[in-house]
Parts: structure tokens; C-alpha cells; sequence
């Protein structure tokens, strides 16, 4: 199977990268079930990196029917050790306008009904995840959108991403809280990805594309569907051409990150006890451990 170091996950609106050649479509069997689609392998500017639309190709998947795990264990069965995961969101700060980028460095889960850990039956673990963006990866994604010239979008580096449930959207007393919180950001993915990252000892960044404001600002009401589709498609546009800046300089340049080794500490269960099933299920993930 091919491996690549650098993966891609596209969130709304991105769901293809159209610089990518010499293209081969992989489906990859993960013991968690099949990934929301097949993964997209290819060129970019000699570099080889693997493509996931997370929703599907088509967006048939809500965001409580993501396969996470499935989705992280294909690229972690690739070979990548970088993720960086393109994501539309609403803005909870006046500040961070309609069609700018958002690099945050914290999550706070508002999920109930999502599994975000690979282990359980009869191996535990525990990660460290205070913080739960790689900085090193953010660092070279906020490099690579300060390098660019993208008309109408202010880089926001650092803030906290709201990982909401869904599918629908927050009420003006949720989106209200949340900015109390000083949160920056919402949307619906990036916590279970960012937390099975982790695990998978997967260094994780996320790029946050502002289509418009949460319910709370004054003005949310005359948004309508053809403004936030047109967002979306200029994000994606712009998505992509700092995508393809970050995957350059990771290639030419790939930095170190505390995420390559978040399992040294992590595992409680004594492997050798564990059981057999369980060691097979997660070997991809162990094997520098066992």
C-alpha cells in the first residue's frame, strides 16, 4: 500500500483538491468500518498526500454519522504522521469575519453521541491532551497562510473551537454561552478527529473556514443559503492554496511533535495481559509498543 506522510481531510465544501495528479483511489478495511470515503492519493508539487472528504464526496454523512475512527485508522494505515483537517464553522467573535481562517489551538466538546477513542475492551489508555492542536503543525499552517495573498481573509492564530452535536444548529442562548466563554468558533467534527489523532499518534492542526456568523450576532438572520454557499466556495478555493503552501514546506521541512509519542505514557494496561483480540484489533496502533 502506498505510503504518505501527509494527510488531508476536507470539510464542507472541500471535497477535492483539483492540484492533485497521478491520482489512485484507496479503500482501505479498518477494523472500525469503512471510512466516509475512498481516500484520494496523489501528487502534490512532487509530494505524496492522501485526501478524505470527510462527509463523502457527495456530503451524504451528518456529522453524528461520521466514521472518526474509521477515517483516522485509514490514514494512520497510509503511513501519515501529519493531518491537517479543513473545516467550515460559524464565527463567535465580531472579529473573526465571514471568509477568514481560524488556526485554534483548543476544543471544547459539546458531543453526546460520538465515540472518540479507540481503545476499550480490555486495553486503556489515557492521553495527555491539554493541548490538543500540534503546535508545530499550527505554526507551519499559520507560516503558510501569512505567506499568501488572500483577498478578504484575516489569519486568526490560536482561539477555541465549539464541538457541537448537531445537526442543527445552536439557539441564541447556546451561541450566547459559548461566547462567554470567550470561544471563537463552531462547529460539529474536529474534536473527535483531534482527540483519535492523538491517539493514533497522528500530529493534528486545524484549518477553520468562517462562512458566517453563529446565531448570535444581529445580523444572522439576513444570511441567507446563497451567501453561505458562495463562502464556501471561496474557501475552498482558498483552502487550497494554503494547503498546498503547507504540505510544501512540511515536505521540505517536517517538524517534530509531541504527537508522534502520546502513547509511551498513555497505556495503563499491562500489554502482555491484554487481551489477544483486542492486541490484533489495535496493532497498527501498538506495534512500537508491544
Amino acid at each position: 500500500m502506498t505510503a504518505v506522510k501527509i494527510g488531508i481531510i476536507g470539510g464542507s465544501g472541500l471535497y477535492k483538491m483539483d492540484a492533485l495528479t497521478d491520482i489512485e483511489e484507496i479503500v482501505v478495511d479498518t477494523p472500525f468500518g469503512k471510512p466516509s470515503d475512498a481516500l484520494i492519493v496523489g501528487t502534490l508539487d512532487g509530494t505524496r498526500v492522501a485526501f478524505l472528504a470527510r462527509h463523502g464526496r457527495n456530503h451524504t454523512y451528518l456529522p453524528s454519522e461520521l466514521p472518526f475512527r474509521a477515517n483516522i485508522y485509514a490514514m494512520k494505515r497510509l503511513g501519515v504522521e501529519y493531518l491537517i483537517s479543513a473545516s467550515a464553522v460559524g464565527s463567535l467573535k465580531a472579529e473573526a469575519k465571514p471568509l477568514d481562517m481560524v488556526v485554534p489551538d483548543q476544543f471544547i466538546d459539546r458531543t453526546k453521541n460520538r465515540i472518540s477513542t479507540f481503545f476499550g475492551e480490555g486495553i486503556v489508555a489515557h492521553i495527555a491532551f491539554g493541548d490538543p492542536v500540534c503546535k508545530n503543525l499550527a505554526a507551519v499552517l499559520e507560516e503558510a497562510i501569512a505567506s499568501l495573498d488572500l483577498p478578504d481573509v484575516t489569519l486568526h492564530r490560536g482561539g477555541t473551537y465549539v464541538c457541537m452535536e448537531g445537526p442543527a444548529f445552536s439557539t441564541k442562548a447556546e451561541s450566547n454561552l459559548y461566547r462567554s466563554w470567550d470561544a471563537t468558533i463552531i462547529g460539529m467534527t474536529n474534536l473527535p478527529e483531534a482527540k483519535l489523532a492523538r491517539e493514533a499518534e497522528i500530529a493534528y492542526a486545524t484549518l477553520a473556514l468562517v462562512t458566517d456568523y453563529d446565531c448570535w450576532h444581529p445580523d444572522h438572520d439576513n444570511v441567507t443559503v446563497e451567501m453561505v454557499i458562495g463562502n464556501l466556495q471561496k474557501n475552498a478555493v482558498n483552502a487550497q492554496r494554503v494547503i498546498r503552501e503547507t504540505v510544501r514546506r512540511l515536505s521540505q521541512n517536517p517538524p517534530p511533535s509531541e504527537a508522534h509519542s502520546a502513547l509511551k505514557y498513555a497505556i495503563l494496561t499491562p500489554l502482555a495481559h491484554a487481551p489477544t483480540a483486542t492486541k490484533e484489533k489495535l496493532s497498527l496502533l501498538l506495534q512500537k509498543y508491544l
